[in-house]
């Protein structure tokens, strides 16, 4: 019961935060404000954060593992480009039971597209996605059975990748619609066209790739 207990306070102070950053800024937000509406001390606040900036990113450390978690889930058979495209996907697709116990999807996509439009957290955001962006590469190294440090492939791969992903979140971040689906969809459109604009004929207009990522990269999906 005493762990229930904890677990109720420090997702009700997450909550918490994460409306008042969302509705008056982050910067704006005190620490004291966001004890006073769970009615706790700031001891206790700091008991379960060290400080602000790890509040607004729980909630998108929890989505990354969940990423990571499908992506080890990925077939063996399918190629790296593939796995990634798909992990990512289905991390979308499955989102809501991965936070929705800690708190709503519609305010995670609130707080994900502060962090896109506040400097001083999108500073962080790029540093936790470069330490990403090196863990999924050791993910796809051990999937193809390579040393990362001696094949530049998985470091390669996963730039690209996360290129992508950099700009669909930049990009869904500036829209309108802050909806799960619009960026998933976002991400399909932007993850497909990733091969055609590495290896295609720019020359020609941009519509649906003509063939599938697995099928344009290695050993197949």
């Amino acid at each position: 019961m005493r762990e229930r207990k904890k677990q109720r306070t420090r997702d009700a102070l997450l909550r918490a935060a994460l409306v008042l950053f969302t509705t008056q800024g982050y910067e704006q937000t005190t620490v004291d404000e966001i004890t006073e509406a769970v009615a706790v001390s700031q001891r206790t606040f700091f008991r379960y954060f060290s400080s602000k900036e790890e509040v607004a990113f729980t909630v998108q450390d929890l989505v990354e593992r969940h990423f990571e978690a499908a992506l080890r889930d990925r077939p063996a058979a399918e190629n790296p480009f593939t796995a990634l495209r798909r992990a990512a996907l289905v991390a979308w697709d499955t989102i809501e039971e991965a936070i929705s116990d800690v708190v709503p999807v519609d305010l995670h996509m609130r707080a994900y597209q502060l962090i896109e439009s506040t400097p001083a957290l999108l500073a962080v955001h790029l540093r936790r996605s470069t330490e990403l962006e090196e863990r999924i590469a050791g993910l796809i190294a051990a999937r193809e059975g390579l040393d990362v440090d001696a094949d530049p492939r998985p470091r390669v791969a996963v730039a690209a990748f996360s290129g992508v992903m950099r700009v669909t979140g930049r990009l869904w971040g500036q829209g309108d619609d802050s909806s799960v689906e619009a960026i998933r969809r976002m991400t399909e459109d932007y993850l497909d066209h990733l091969v055609p604009a590495i290896a295609g004929d720019w020359r020609t207009p941009a519509g649906p790739p003509d063939d599938s990522p697995g099928r344009a990269h290695g050993h197949g999906a």
